[in-house]
């Protein structure tokens, strides 16, 4: 991966407050040339899909000026055993963008008992960039539903709006 990468990268990913990985939003913190992701556990964030030590992730960043998508890059997963020194100075870190803890004080020991802490680095160059763009918007298509807002006017509607006029 080239440095104009790397910083871009490292730029946006610090920024966001937000990133999707393997398409679940997900909050984060970004330390020592990697993203950090605290999953699991009754009261934290579902783990994505395919997200397991070992494994490539997808993540996406938006911006954090327009909140459209960014960059694209891939990571490769690494479960940080609890306790360790990278996942205590990760969850130092975590500690900070956690917000509304109810057990702000003891939350480090139930993240240890309960959740699973990805470390995730950029593996090569980014899949989407300033530049390489996708035409479309990566949207998912919308399930059929018979619900609509589409309905004829109802017939009275157009003299009751009129009346509410006559009288202001």
């Amino acid at each position: 991966m080239t440095s104009e990468y790397a910083a871009l990268i490292e730029e946006a990913t610090k920024k966001s407050g937000l990133v999707w990985v393997n398409g679940q939003a997900l909050w984060h913190a970004w330390t020592d040339g990697a993203m950090y992701v605290l999953c699991g556990g009754p009261t934290e964030q579902p783990v994505p899909a395919g997200l397991a030590d070992g494994a490539t992730a997808s993540v996406t960043v938006r911006s954090k000026d327009k909140g459209g998508r960014l960059i694209s890059w891939q990571g490769r997963a690494e479960l940080l055993a609890a306790g360790s020194e990278p996942w205590s100075a990760a969850v130092a870190e975590l500690r900070t963008k956690r917000l509304n803890s109810a057990d702000a004080d003891t939350v480090t020991d139930r993240w240890a008992r309960e959740c699973a802490l990805f470390r995730l680095a950029p593996d090569g160059a980014p899949a989407e960039h300033p530049g390489a763009m996708p035409d479309t918007s990566g949207a998912a298509v919308p399930l059929p539903t018979p619900a609509t807002t589409r309905q004829p006017m109802p017939a009275g509607l157009p003299r009751l709006l009129a009346r509410r006029r006559s009288r202001g």
